[in-house]
């Protein structure tokens, strides 16, 4: 009388073994393609943390100069640099990322530590006060790209696709509207900066 043989066992088909791979390289290739755009979202989401640090450093300012004329730092720009100058001389925006972004350390050794998340020190482009002018005016800061376009009528941003300058604009008697700045009273500010993947970020004190 013949047995059945009970240790017989039935291997994976190749049609089985090719739909498994597919599947693990289709949830590779999701997190390959996601991983980055997520890295880009993080580093956004500091970047407007860190406008909003601007942004209530300069509401410090005013409160610290209520005596001064729109209790507003006078237009200037500052070149970003992972090492301060020994001396900011008369350099507004020197003065300011000194003073309020970087806990007042003027040394000649100090780390600037206001940075980019990607590693690179952020710039400080301070216009004239739009609210005291018929136009704003601004020096392009040395050896970056990053300026701003448009007109009084229509508002300004920054002009580049690229996020790479890490140029950021304050624009005294300046209030958002969208990624754009228009006029507003010369006591009021915004602060326009360009993000990696979501275009340009304005806040303002409105």
């Amino acid at each position: 009388m013949a047995k059945n043989n009970t240790n017989s066992k039935q291997g994976f088909t190749i049609i089985e073994v090719v739909l498994v791979l597919a599947i693990a390289g289709l949830i590779f290739l999701m997190v390959f393609v996601a991983l980055p755009a997520l890295q880009r979202s993080q580093r956004d989401t500091q970047r407007r943390n860190d406008m909003s640090r601007v942004d209530t450093s300069l509401v410090q300012y005013q409160t610290n100069n209520s005596n001064k004329a729109n209790n507003l730092p006078p237009a200037g720009t500052w070149k970003g640099n992972t090492s301060y100058p020994t001396n900011c001389n008369s350099n507004s925006a020197c003065l300011f990322i000194r003073d309020y972004m970087n806990s007042g350390a003027a040394g000649e050794n100090t780390v600037n530590s206001f940075t980019d998340p990607d590693g690179n020190p952020y710039s400080l482009v301070i216009t004239s006060n739009w609210g005291e002018n018929a136009n704003i005016s601004w020096d392009k800061v040395s050896g970056e790209n990053a300026t701003l376009t448009g007109d009084a009528t229509n508002g300004y941003t920054i002009n580049t696709g690229y996020f790479s300058e890490h140029t950021i604009f304050v624009v005294p008697g300046g209030k958002c509207d969208g990624e754009y700045v228009k006029k507003s009273e010369r006591r009021h500010f915004a602060i326009l900066y360009r993000l990696e993947g979501a275009g340009v970020y304005c806040i303002d004190d409105q």
